[in-house]
This record gives structure tokens, sequence and C-alpha cells, in this order.
């Protein structure tokens, strides 16, 4: 795992562009503590940041150049079917008449022998991985940015004044001398609907993320770059539906346990040392299982837990260690220890993200770096198998409402929105012993009965799960000057026709929450760490074949993930992990009105609200006595303000 970063000079600079890329690259340490290098000839100069993982000699620094001199790299990631692309680069007309030998075993080395011998998008199709790469090719003066295919890297680019630039983090771009960085009020709408910002946008105006699959190109001719996809998740999707999965269950368990298990395998590749998150869910359960039957040796797991009731879920975790005989490790987080984090996560984030659980992700990622260099996660499993409890919820909801003519829709709406949701928490409390056990750990019933108020009033099933997901379902309502930018949810209509609610809901959490969210939570907290995390739930193969699987095998009967908890109750007693999904969370709520109240009156006081200009100051701070005083628990909403609050302090 590493940081780079770049410019291609475009139009004159006023200092050295080796000394700015250096500037940028230096920004990235934590990405990579191991090594920095830059290299720069003409217009272009790429940065570089190393954390060695596989081939640690100089063998595999970076930058490097291609054998036969053309090209240009940095790359951030792991390829892991490098064995297999070097198998098969020896035999190739390429390699033949080069007579090249190579220099080392990293992956770097042959990604480059890859796009030498068959160009960058054969290259880029045959590497399974995770990357951030920019090329620079010599010979025809042309760059190229890519990403992996879900998004597991990030790369961010734009223009400043004369200058292309590229980084894996927006702290990069800020050291160059051109930077102003406006923020984009419309972008802060999204954000504020779902907590983090999906790709193109960024909290800048001008400012982009490379999105996942997809290849730039640019060059000092044409200065407008060209933006493709190598790979489409929504093609993927539609190829998978049109050829169903015929052989039955347990043909399809097989199936499942070789692709994971593959992936795992591939994985597991490092020449430092490797463990794995342990949470005691399915996802993390299934991963560490098949790591321990893969190894000699017990596996290294790390999990964490918190004090306060209802977020502990480290004895999970604890008794699936034991039962596979793991070597394992928690951490108990006081509250004062996670709350010293929060400061740090500005900076740690480098745009608003308000992801809760980023808290315990970067504490976990911290206690897990003293002991490995590479982890694990169970990252991805509910996106392939459907596994989040509100794909049953929406698709019940849609089911019973489409029952019913709008007028009383919205009358219905109107009565759960006429009863504070402080009362429809105790109402919740009180009927809780009598709800079905998917429900039995249901938390703020109060803020989630006035969002299915809203859902009511919807009739498209499209709106009804963005609403599902959704912060601030009206954004407007508390920003000034700010009109919502459309997001993938506004281009699914064609997809949904054809292929389902579920199906569609999937596909949006693949293309959204998954790398905009999930996948930015786990890299920057693990790289804040300088730890490189992996992920066999996002292997592009194990996703092709769960596009094939009919919707009864990820979701029966209320339960999703069916599949794959056939699949690991071969290795686990079913007792281990069949309960109901609790989550990565924190007691956030107690904590605003307790340790956290002081910080957050500070960012939330109703004068800086108005000087800063971008908040409605009387609207903010109505949420925010509403939740102090305990008629309602608005954690979510109000913390979505604070990370903003808390990054423009730190960021402008």
């Amino acid at each position: 795992m590493c940081g780079i970063a770049g410019l291609v000079n475009l139009a004159g600079a006023r200092e050295s562009i080796g000394d700015i890329c250096r500037r940028m690259t230096d920004v990235l340490v934590h990405r990579g503590p191991d090594a920095a290098g830059c290299w720069q000839e003409g217009p272009v100069a790429l940065g570089h940041r190393r954390l060695a993982i596989v081939d640690l000699t100089a063998a595999g620094a970076q930058p490097m150049l291609s054998a036969c001199g053309r090209y240009a790299l940095v790359f951030n990631g792991e390829i892991y079917n490098c064995p297999e692309l070097r198998d098969e680069l020896e035999s190739t007309a390429y390699f033949r008449s080069a007579v090249l030998a190579w220099r080392g075993h990293s992956d770097t080395e042959v990604l480059l022998a890859a796009i030498a011998a068959w160009g960058i998008e054969v290259a880029l199709r045959r590497s399974v991985g995770m990357f951030a790469i920019a090329l620079w090719d010599r010979r025809e003066q042309e760059l190229c940015l890519a990403r992996d295919r879900l998004g597991e890297k990030p790369l961010y680019y734009g223009y400043l004044r004369g200058s292309f630039v590229f980084a894996s983090e927006l702290k990069a771009l800020r050291r160059h001398p051109d930077w102003q960085g406006s923020i984009d009020r419309d972008a802060l709408a999204v954000y504020l609907r779902h907590n983090y910002l999906p790709a193109p946008l960024t909290i800048h105006e001008g400012v982009h993320k490379l999105p996942p699959g997809t290849l730039l190109r640019l060059s000092p001719a044409h200065r407008e770059p060209g933006v493709t996809a190598y790979w489409s998740l929504r093609e993927t999707a539609e190829q998978g539906l049109a050829t169903p999965w015929r052989e039955g269950a347990e043909a399809a368990e097989a199936e499942l346990e070789r692709l994971l298990g593959q992936a795992v395998a591939g994985q597991m590749l490092s020449d430092v040392p490797l463990g794995a998150f342990l949470s005691g869910g399915i996802d993390s359960s299934c991963v560490v299982a098949l790591m321990q039957a893969r190894s000699s040796m017990p596996v290294r797991t790390f999990s964490i837990g918190f004090a306060e009731s209802g977020f502990d879920e480290a004895p999970y975790a604890r008794a699936v260690a034991a039962h596979l005989g793991t070597e394992h490790c928690e951490l108990y987080v006081t509250a004062e220890e996670a709350l010293a984090v929060i400061e740090q996560l500005p900076t740690v984030y480098d745009e608003p993200f308000a992801d809760s659980s980023q808290v315990p992700t970067l504490l976990l990622s911290r206690l897990v770096r003293k002991h490995v260099t590479v982890a694990l996660s169970g990252d991805g499993g509910d996106e392939l198998l459907g596994g989040y409890d509100r794909y049953p919820y929406a698709l019940d909801i849609y089911r019973r409402q489409s029952r019913l003519p709008r007028v009383l829709r919205r009358t219905c709406a109107s009565a759960v929105s006429g009863v504070s949701a402080a009362t429809w928490d105790r109402l919740g409390k009180v009927l809780r012993p009598l709800m079905p056990r998917r429900y039995a750990a249901l938390r703020d019933v109060g803020a989630k009965a006035h969002k299915l108020a809203g859902m009511l009033r919807h009739d498209d099933p499209v709106t009804i799960y963005r609403d599902l997901v959704s912060h601030w379902g009206r954004p407007a309502e508390v920003l000034i000057g700010a009109r919502e930018k459309p997001t993938v949810f506004a281009d699914t209509g064609d997809f949904l026709r054809r292929h389902g609610l579920l199906n569609t809901m999937l596909y949006l959490d693949y293309v959204s929450y998954l790398p905009d969210d999930i996948l930015v939570k786990v890299d920057r907290a693990g790289m804040a760490a300088s730890l490189e995390t992996r992920m066999p739930f996002l292997d592009h193969r194990l996703i092709e074949f769960a596009w094939r699987l009919p919707p009864s095998m990820k979701l029966s009967g209320g339960t999703g993930k069916w599949l794959l908890r056939r699949l690991l109750a071969r290795h686990i007693p079913a007792k281990l992990f069949e309960r109901p999904k609790m989550g990565f969370g924190i007691p956030l709520g107690q904590w605003l009105c307790g340790p956290l109240r002081e910080w957050a009156e500070s960012l939330l006081d109703p004068r800086r609200l108005r000087q800063e200009g971008y908040f409605d100051g009387a609207a903010v701070r109505a949420y925010w006595e509403s939740h102090l005083a305990g008629r309602a628990n608005w954690q979510y909403l109000l913390w979505d303000v604070l990370m903003f609050q808390a990054w423009l302090e730190r960021n402008q």
C-alpha cells in the first residue's frame, strides 16, 4: 500500500514541478513510511510514498520505469494474481523479443510489463486487485490515471491554473502553490443527504474523484481529460442477471466457497506480517475461517469492544476466534480514548465524512498495526449477498404501501409524523419484546418512524430507498444557497423496471455507498495507521458470480446472506453467528449529550454558523436543542453537520 501524487505542467510554473511534487508526496508519509521517490521529465512529475509489502528490496521502489524504457509508473495497491500474470508474460512476444529479465518480484514490475506487452486497458482487465495508478507514456507524451474496479484505492484530480494535478488524498493537492479550495455548496447538500460525497464529487469546486473502474487520459496536446470505463458494475450486473445460475443451491454454495477461498488465498500473499479484522459477524468470520483453513499457523485476528451495552461485539469475535483457533487480540475502548480520536478525523478523512463508525475503525486500525502490516476484512459481503437489514425492510415497505391508495398513505404519514420522535422511542422500548427477532436490537425508533413517514409519501421505489438511506431528507432546509446535485439514484429507472427492487438496491449500494462510504472509511483509517487493508469479498470474479444468483439465495424469509450463512455453517456452529445484525457503531447520541457537548456547542454556535454562511443557524440549533432535551435522537444528522464544521475549522 502506498500514496501517489503528481502533476503535468501545461502552462509554465513559478517553481520547479519536481519541488512541488515532493511537497505533495511528503504529506502522504502515513500512506508510505518506508521510502519516498520522485521522477521528473519534461512537463510531468510523479511522486510516491512506499509501504513495502511485497519485495521489500530496492527492486520494488517507485517511481518505476518499464524495462523497455517507454513507461514511468507510480502505483498504490496490490495485484493479487501477480504470480499468474508473471508466468503468462514470460511467454509473450514482448518479453522474448526484448530479452528481459525480472529485476525483483514486485507486482509493480509485473504491472509495468503487462502494460508494455498488452496495453494499459488489457493489463487492467487482466489484473485482479486494488489499485490507483498514474502512468506516463514517454513516447506518446500521455498521462493515464486508473482506479480499481470497486474503488478500494482513492484518486483525486483537477486543474490548478496551469497544472493538472492528482493524488491519493486531497491533502497532497493542497500543497500545490496554486491551491484555492473553494467549497462546492451543491456538493455539500449531497453530503448532508448521504453523510459522504459520492464520486466524482468532492467538497471542492474543480476537484474530482476518479470513479471506480475507469481510466483517464490526458496529454499536453489534449488538455481536456477523457474518462472511460474499462470495467462496469452495471454491465457486470446486467450480464449476470441475463445468465442466471441454474445448477442449484449445493453447487452455488460450492462455487461460492471456491471463489471466496481463491480470493482469500490471493490476498494472503505478503512479505510482511498479516492478520484479519474479526467482529464475530458473518462476513469477517467467513474470511477468517477460510484464512485459517489455508494457514499452517494460527491466523492473527483483532477486534474492538465498548463498555456501553448494545455496542460491544467483542464477545462474539472472541467465541469465533476460540472455535477457529486463531491468535486473537482485542481492545476495549473507553469513551475518553474514542473521544480523543474525534479531533483527528478532519485530517484523517480530508473532506467531510460522517459515518460515525470511522471512530472504532480508526482505533482498531491502530491496534492492528502494532502487530501486523496487512489485515483482511469482511467488508463487501453485505452488498454481495444482500446482508443489510434495510433490504427486506424496503421491500416490505414498498409491498405494503403499493397496496394503499395515495391519500391513505399520506394520511398515515401525517399520523406517524404527528407523534413526536421521543414518544416513538418510548413506545419502542415497551414493544421491543414483542418485535420479530431481527428488529429486537432496533435503536432510534423515533427517528426511524419519522423517516418512514417521509417514505410513505413517495410512489417510486428508488426514491423510497434513497430516503431510507438518507440522513437529511431535505438538505436545503438547513443550507444556505445550495441546490442538491443529482447522483446515481437519478439514473436507475430502466434497471428497476427490468430487474426489480432488490437488485436495484444492491446495484445502488455497489456504486455509491460501498466505494464512497465503506471503502473510504477503511482506506483512510488503515492508511492513517500505515496499515494495508484487503477485502476478499471485492474480488470481481466473486461479484460476477453473485450477480448470477437468484434473489432467494441472497434474501430468504427476510434474512440476508442466505448462501453465505450456509457456507459459514460448514466452518463454525450457527449459534456463533446467528443473531441480529449489530453494526460497527458507537454510543454517539449519548456522547453528544455528555462528553462531546462542549465541543459540539462550539461548532454549532449560532454566531459562528452565521459568520461562516453555510448553514441556517436557527434550523441547526432547533435540531441540537431537541436532541439535548431528549425529544428525539438526531445523532446522525447532527454528526453530519459537526463533521463538516470540524473539517472547515481545520482546512479553511
